[in-house]
């Protein structure tokens, strides 16, 4: 059984995501009854939702709604990842605000899409040291040669578990292993950095892939960090761009058909369980 630790939930009637308009194959209501009728069918006990880059306003009132969700009846949504500006003054009074709510895990600032600088700034810097002792996860989401920064926001905060989405976001599609090969190596000598298996289907060729195309990235993501700090993540619905829920488990399924049930334990949701403290 998987624990989904990057499940996205798009629904353009609840809330505004500006970047869709750019990117029409995800521009679409992405809805979660939809996912989890998959997602039980493949094995998914449980999910963590990770914010969808909302518009900056919305970005408490997309936890408000993700907590409508976890509500019903049977829901697998255990908990959130909200979005968050470090670069915005306001910081503090909204984490503040986040620690009254156990049911938000974490935070995530995308940065993949924005300006490299931007993480380097005195105020984002100084209020990613606010979430050390916070018991708050940070989720990375950068590109290759980005990575730097990111080693550079977790040694700002040594005590704060950070997430490093996506094995880092490698050019699998251009074969492309350089700077990344280097740079993952170099951020996994970071005790406090967990790598998260997702999301590689979208950055390999849509109608070329297969296992043996991801399983270098892969592969090398986990003899980076070891089987006690990697998690599964299903990156839904990006996964879609690359062949769906079902593909990038059966392919998950393959990549570590060959290693013990104890090391696909870890990363399919035990490694989970204890970051986050989920229960079941």
């Amino acid at each position: 059984m998987f624990i989904d630790t990057h499940l996205h939930v798009i629904d353009r009637q609840a809330l505004s995501y500006p970047w869709l308009a750019g990117v029409p194959p995800l521009d679409r209501d992405f809805l979660y009854a939809q996912y989890e009728r998959e997602a039980k069918r493949v094995g998914v006990a449980a999910a963590l939702h990770m914010e969808v880059d909302v518009a900056p306003e919305a970005i408490e009132a997309e936890t408000g709604y993700i907590h409508t969700l976890a509500a019903e009846p049977g829901s697998l949504i255990a908990g959130a990842i909200s979005a968050c500006r470090p670069e915005d003054p306001a910081f503090p009074a909204f984490l503040e605000r986040c620690k009254a709510d156990p049911f938000i895990k974490g935070f995530r600032r995308v940065l993949h899409v924005m300006p490299d600088d931007l993480s380097g700034s005195a105020l984002f810097r100084e209020n990613v040291k606010r979430l050390d002792g916070s018991g708050f996860t940070f989720d990375l989401c950068v590109l290759p040669h980005q990575i730097p920064r990111a080693m550079a926001l977790a040694d700002l905060a040594p005590a704060t578990q950070f997430i490093l989405d996506h094995c880092g976001v490698p050019a699998i599609a251009a074969g492309e292993e350089d700077p990344w090969r280097k740079h993952i190596t170099d951020i996994a000598r970071r005790p406090n950095v967990v790598a998260k298996i997702s999301g590689v289907v979208a950055y390999a060729d849509a109608e070329t892939w297969d296992i043996s195309t991801l399983a270098p990235y892969v592969e090398h993501v986990v003899d980076c960090f070891g089987w006690d700090r990697v998690v599964w993540g299903s990156d839904w619905p990006v996964c879609t761009l690359g062949g769906g829920l079902s593909t990038w488990v059966a392919a998950t399924h393959a990549l570590f058909a060959g290693v013990s049930e104890d090391e696909r334990r870890k990363l399919y949701s035990q490694n989970a369980k204890r970051i986050w403290a989920l229960t079941g």
